[in-house]
């Protein structure tokens, strides 16, 4: 399954578009990684915790999406956009959702 930003497929023929597909993934961060953030935040450097909550929450996204589009028979998604939010009464949950429109490719 090809998976993209971008709005076509270079050297593809798109056959038909199935529509519009989304992937959402919710992750808590937990009250150890806001410590070790905060003190990297402090003394200064990446905060790998909270970056590696991103990425896990991005890739979930990401598979949901791209499971949801082969189940009605697409094999690439097209025009994929991210979207990152955090939640919760202290903004400790992160949702990171991934929508596109499911394409059909020869």
């Amino acid at each position: 399954m090809i998976l993209t930003t971008t709005n076509n497929l270079d050297g593809k023929s798109i056959v038909e578009y199935k529509g519009i597909v989304s992937g959402e993934a919710i992750i808590g961060a937990n009250l150890f990684k806001d410590i070790l953030a905060s003190i990297t935040d402090i003394v200064g450097g990446r905060a790998g915790a909270y970056e590696r909550v991103l990425r896990e929450a991005k890739d979930n996204a990401l598979k949901e999406l791209e499971n949801n589009a082969g189940r009605i028979g697409a094999n690439a998604v097209i025009g994929i956009d991210l979207d990152y939010e955090s939640l919760g009464a202290s903004g400790s949950m992160l949702m990171v959702s991934a929508s596109g429109t499911a394409v059909k490719y020869q």
